[in-house]
């Protein structure tokens, strides 16, 4: 798992990145698709942004404040941690 956080200089906002291996794509996308549904609860001041190449999963957070993005963050791998948890007790899906 790979993270990176800096204040952009240019915008003023604070950013945030999180890239997080699977074993599969398959499994990659899976997560984004549980954690996709989940949007910010407050409506300004952060933006995130989910994708998945390959088999990695890449979180980008931009935020005016660094509170908000501590708790967006905390509350992402929350989610992920379930998630991963989940998937790890019901072992890889199957094919239908």
């Amino acid at each position: 798992m790979a993270a990176a956080g800096e204040a952009n200089g240019g915008t003023g906002k604070l950013e945030f990145s999180l890239d997080v291996p699977f074993p599969s794509s398959r499994d990659a996308t899976i997560a984004l698709r549980s954690l996709s549904p989940d949007k910010e609860p407050r409506k300004g001041g952060i933006s995130k942004l989910i994708t998945v190449s390959g088999s990695t999963l890449s979180v980008r957070w931009s935020a005016d404040e660094s509170r908000i993005l501590r708790v967006s963050v905390s509350s992402f791998l929350d989610h992920l941690s379930l998630v991963m948890e989940t998937m790890e007790m019901f072992g890889p899906p199957v094919a239908v």
